[in-house]
């Protein structure tokens, strides 16, 4: 029995070396590995890996979007690394991750923010805090890195002005109005279901009490006030959509492209709700640090600016934009009173309830 018990804990011995010395050496999980490895890297190291990896991965950061295009241009030019994107939502992000872990194809993705601790929960990421770590918001980022915004959102009225002769700058103008507003499909899109929580802040609510929120649409319902179409750019185009509830940076984009003239965008006066998108990075990445480098441009100076270019609020507030970039956002003082959310964990329990609270008492005042 002693020397079975010898040869077993000799045998466990060699075992645990030969862990340790596989994992030193680059061997189980390369892209594991790869993930340790970095965290003792330094940028000037982790830049020269990346241009050894030679390409970067993303999903869901179409050019698009926020003018990603830009940022992947950039990163082509400055760092000679090459570009492909999938455009997906975010739940479909994080389910690519962890179905292709054993044979990863993404390194990188841009989720709303209540769904990086859906990524974290899944064991799907890998953390990393840029240079820049100090400067971003604790609202904005996961403490350990496994998520951080790169840019901010706030729900803001699109107004056209040919329709309402005096755009609503608050949410009791909203109120007092005699035209219809479309919120979108609070039931299934994450950006009308922050405009039911943005008028629940204007009013003293919150994440967990959302209440204030479906009591004014559902007053707006009963005065029939709200139309049942689409928050897309198609509908507003027609000419035939008053008012509009809408993140400020699509509002913007909008605005540009239907004619600056005839459409305000405003943020309501009593609040409003922050938001914002978050870079997430495989645990598997197959260019890991390709996906470092990306996620460090897009917090820099230029990266910033890049995102702002397409109406998307830099999160670093120390960023200087270019006049001719700041130009196309609202200022800074129109934000006074808007807030991020407390808990989203609590929002996401919230959110759950919305569909079925929206069609109860809004939907069924509604033609």
């Amino acid at each position: 029995m002693k020397n079975r018990l010898k040869k077993e804990l000799a045998v466990g011995l060699i075992l645990t070396l030969l862990v340790v010395l596989l994992a030193a050496c680059g061997g189980g999980n390369n892209n594991k590995a790869n993930s340790s490895d970095a965290k003792e890297l330094s940028l000037t190291e982790i830049e020269a890996k990346a241009k050894e990896e030679g390409s970067v991965v993303s999903v869901g950061m179409p050019d698009s979007w926020a003018n990603w295009k830009g940022t992947w241009e950039d990163i082509q030019s400055k760092y000679g690394l090459s570009h492909t994107d999938t455009d997906m939502s975010s739940a479909e992000e994080i389910a690519k991750f962890d179905a292709e872990k054993d044979k990863p194809t993404a390194d990188i993705g841009d989720v709303g923010i209540a769904f990086g601790s859906v990524a974290i929960a899944k064991g799907v990421t890998q953390p990393y805090k840029t240079s820049h770590w100090d400067e971003i918001p604790a609202w904005a980022k996961d403490k350990d890195g496994h998520w951080l915004i790169g840019y901010q959102g706030t729900i803001a009225f699109l107004t056209n002005k040919k329709l309402v002769a005096n755009p609503p700058q608050s949410w009791e103008d909203l109120k007092n109005g005699n035209y219809k507003i479309v919120t979108g499909d609070v039931t299934k899109a994450a950006q009308a279901q922050m405009a039911v929580l943005a008028a629940a802040m204007a009013f003293g609510g919150d994440e967990s009490n959302i209440e204030p929120g479906l009591a004014f649409f559902e007053d707006l319902a009963k005065n029939n006030r709200i139309a049942n179409v689409e928050a897309s750019l198609a509908n507003i185009e027609k000419g035939e959509v008053e008012v509009t509830l809408l993140w400020d940076f699509n509002a913007l984009n909008y605005r540009d492209q239907l004619g600056k003239d005839q459409y305000a965008v405003t943020i309501p006066k009593e609040g409003s709700v922050v938001s914002g998108y978050a870079t997430i990075i495989n645990k598997y990445a197959p260019h890991p640090n390709a996906a470092k480098l990306t996620r460090e441009y897009i917090l820099s100076d230029a990266g910033q600016i890049n995102l702002a270019k397409g109406y998307a609020r830099p999160i670093r507030d120390s960023v200087k934009l270019p006049d001719d970039v700041a130009a196309k956002l609202l200022p800074k003082e129109d934000y006074a009173n808007a807030k991020p959310v407390g808990d989203y964990k609590v929002w996401e329990d919230t959110a759950k309830s919305i569909p079925e609270q929206w069609q109860e008492r809004v939907l069924v005042h509604i033609n």
